[in-house]
């Protein structure tokens, strides 16, 4: 088995090492832009399985000629590349796992995935991904949903100025977070809210106050979860965080159309984004992962509810982010079912949808408390 990976940051590197030890007979590949970093990653993981390859994941069919040598793909790409590279899978002809946040619609290529034969599994990370899975398989044991809650947020282990907050992943993507506008469902119709907005504080277990808002995260669940009267997806950050993004927001600080500086074009946002980078990675500073899902209705005719609680912390002694983990693990986790074929399902393949089958539901939870990722479930009348 011959398996690609898109991307060499943290993500990409935590699924690369995961899928390397799980699969120790199969040939794991970093594939980058930069070949000598892919390949610095790749030496670092210190696997006999696993080399790299140089790759502009910006030329579809640079990507496309790649990918037809291998079995398998997993995306960790920025969230403006995973629809081409969906895309470049399917016309290659093999399975694919992303974990990106794509601004498009991944179920719009579920024909063509199908046609060709392979499995698209797209938001595959913590949320959209493992958050999808813990709500598909409550709606499945429901027979009427009337609620979807789901909070995330990846954070470090106390705040940290001057956002009290630093990155763990994607800085762009970050941005897309704080700037994309969020799809939600209020009286079981699907609305757009300001981003940043539905402000509220709440009480996490192990964490103690924390600030709620809307993002755009429900993704494939705004099509898949039908006749539900009020289903969302809020980011959690430290008191006080939203304040500061929209004083940057109101500045100008986020905006994509550029302005002239002593004659010269520059995007605030792309130079915001270049800020961030140097200042709030700070990989000294250990991180956590909190994420809670509900999701309320009725079985047998009594009201029924289901909560899901998660809290990951930064792994000591590999090294590893509770941001890298909690994504990075469950892709690896589907995408070695794929490479088994224990998935057979073909088209695009959300995670709500893998929640529907039991056995390979409680099979991926296992494999998560198996790398000490555990998520805790409660059923309320």
């Amino acid at each position: 088995m011959k398996i690609i990976i898109l991307g060499y940051g943290n993500m990409g590197s935590a699924i690369a090492e995961d899928l390397a030890k799980s699969l120790p007979e199969s040939e794991i590949v970093i594939a980058g832009r930069r070949g000598k970093k892919a390949q610095e990653v790749a030496s670092t993981l210190a696997k006999r399985n696993v080399s790299s390859v140089q790759l502009d994941a910006q030329s579809q069919a640079e990507v496309e000629s790649e990918l037809r040598k291998f079995d398998l793909a997993v995306g960790a790409l920025p969230g403006n590349l995973g629809y081409k590279s969906a895309k470049a899978a399917i016309t290659a002809g093999i399975d694919f796992v992303d974990i990106s946040y794509m601004p498009e619609n991944p179920l719009e290529l579920h024909d063509a995935a199908k046609k060709a034969d392979v499995t698209v599994v797209p938001d595959c990370g913590v949320a959209p991904g493992l958050s999808s899975l813990l709500v598909g398989h409550a709606v499945a044991k429901l027979d009427y949903v009337d609620s979807v809650q789901v909070m995330v947020g990846g954070l470090p282990e106390g705040p940290v100025p001057p956002l009290d907050y630093t990155t763990t992943w994607s800085t762009e993507g970050l941005i897309d977070e704080y700037t994309r506008t969020a799809k939600i469902v209020q009286g079981s119709k699907v609305v757009e809210v300001e981003p940043l907005s539905g402000l509220e504080e709440i009480q996490f277990p192990g964490i103690g106050g924390l600030e709620a808002f809307y993002t755009d995260g429900l993704r494939t669940l705004l099509h898949t979860i039908k006749n539900v009267d009020t289903m969302w997806e809020k980011t959690l950050r430290y008191p006080g965080h939203v304040k500061k993004i929209k004083l940057l927001q109101n500045l100008g600080f986020l905006d994509e159309q550029p302005v002239k500086i002593n004659g010269n074009s520059v995007s605030p946002r792309q130079m915001t984004i270049k800020l961030m980078d140097n200042k709030l990675q700070r990989p000294e500073v250990k991180d956590l992962l909190a994420l809670k899902v509900e999701v309320g209705g009725s079985s047998a005719g009594s009201k029924k509810s289901y909560v899901y609680h998660l809290l990951d912390r930064y792994d000591e002694t590999h090294k590893v982010t509770a941001m890298a983990r909690t994504t990075g693990f469950p892709a690896s986790i589907v995408a070695q079912l794929l490479a088994k074929a224990s998935i057979e399902e073909k088209g695009i393949l959300p995670m709500e949808k893998i929640a529907e089958h039991d056995e390979i539901f409680t099979r991926i939870l296992n494999e998560l408390e198996k790398r000490h990722i555990h998520v805790k479930e409660s059923i309320s009348p």
